[in-house]
C-alpha cells in the first residue's frame, strides 16, 4: 500500500500523465548520451550514433516546445533539470522558446513585420525553405532576448540559465572535446535547425489575418505521435495553453472553420514516419 502510494505521488510530480513516457524516453537518451561520453572514446562509432540521432533528436525538439507552453512538472527545479537535457538534445535553453515562441510568434503570427519566425523578407516577398531556416535559427537567441526585454521576469531565468547550460557544455568540451562535439555540440546545432526547417511548413505562404486559415495541419497518426500532436496546428494556435494530449479534441471543435487546402503532409512525415 505505501509502495503504491509513493508511486502515485511521484507520477503527480507531472502536472498530466501523459507526459511521464516522453519524459522518460528523453531523460533516458541524455543518460546514453553521457554513458557513452564517459566511456567511448572512438569517434567514428560517436558520429554514427550522431547521425542515427538525427531525427531522434529532432522529434525531441517538439517535446521542449510543449514544455516552454505549459511546464511539465510542479517542481521548478524539476523544470530546470528537465530543460538542461532539452537544452543538450535540441540546442534550446530554458525559457528562450517560452520568450520567442510563446509570448513572441503565438502573438505576432499574423503580422510578418513583427512575427519572430516571419516567414516573409522586408520587401515582403516570401523566404524559401533554406532561408527561412538560418534565418529563424541564427536569430533566435537575439529575438528571444529582444522579446524577453519586455518581459523582464521569463528573461531573468533565460539569461542564468543559460548561462549554467553554456558552461557545463564548455567543462564537457575541455574534458573530453571529441566527445563533446559529436554527443552535444553537433547535436544542438542540428536540432535547432531541424526545428527551423520543420517550422516551415506551418505558416509559409499563408498571408491573412484569419487565425483560422494561417497554419497547415497533418493529421497523420504517426507525425502526431512523434510530435505530440503538433500536427493540429490550428487548434495549437487557437488556445495556445491547452495541453499537446488535448490538441485532437480542441481541433473537432474548430475543424469546420479550417479549409480543405490546409490539411497537409511535411515532407519529414512523408519520409520518415509515413501515414
Amino acid at each position: 500500500m505505501r509502495e503504491t502510494q509513493a508511486a502515485q505521488n511521484g507520477f503527480s510530480m507531472f502536472r498530466y500523465k501523459e507526459d511521464r513516457l516522453p519524459v522518460l524516453i528523453i531523460l533516458a537518451l541524455t543518460l546514453i548520451d553521457f554513458i557513452l561520453y564517459f566511456t567511448v572514446s572512438n569517434a567514428l562509432v560517436l558520429f554514427v550514433y550522431y547521425l542515427l540521432m538525427v531525427i531522434p533528436k529532432g522529434t525531441i525538439c517538439a517535446w521542449n516546445h510543449h514544455h516552454q507552453h505549459l511546464f511539465t512538472f510542479r517542481n521548478t527545479l524539476l523544470n530546470r533539470g528537465l530543460e538542461f537535457a532539452y537544452a543538450l538534445h535540441t540546442g534550446v535553453t530554458t525559457h528562450l522558446w517560452r520568450l520567442h515562441h510563446v509570448l513572441g510568434h503565438h502573438l505576432n503570427f499574423l503580422d510578418q513585420e513583427k512575427d519572430e519566425s516571419r516567414w516573409k523578407r522586408k520587401d515582403g516577398t516570401e523566404m524559401g525553405v533554406i532561408e527561412y531556416t538560418l534565418n529563424v535559427a541564427l536569430t533566435a537567441y537575439p529575438r528571444g532576448y529582444v522579446v524577453g526585454k519586455k518581459h523582464p521576469k521569463q528573461l531573468k531565468p533565460f539569461l542564468l540559465n543559460t548561462l549554467i547550460t553554456f558552461s557545463i557544455l564548455g567543462v564537457l568540451i575541455w574534458y573530453k572535446p571529441v566527445e563533446a562535439l559529436l554527443l552535444f555540440v553537433l547535436p544542438m546545432i542540428t536540432s535547432l535547425l531541424f526545428t527551423a526547417y520543420v517550422t516551415y511548413d506551418h505558416h509559409a505562404g499563408l498571408d491573412t489575418q484569419n487565425e483560422f486559415e494561417a497554419s497547415k495541419n497533418n493529421l497523420s497518426r504517426m507525425y502526431n505521435l512523434f510530435t505530440g500532436n503538433l500536427g493540429y496546428h490550428t487548434a495549437h494556435h487557437h488556445k495556445q495553453g491547452v495541453h499537446w494530449s488535448r490538441l485532437p479534441q480542441l481541433h473537432e471543435t474548430i475543424k469546420d472553420k479550417i479549409p480543405d487546402h490546409l490539411y497537409t503532409k511535411s515532407a519529414i512525415s512523408n519520409m520518415v514516419l509515413g501515414d
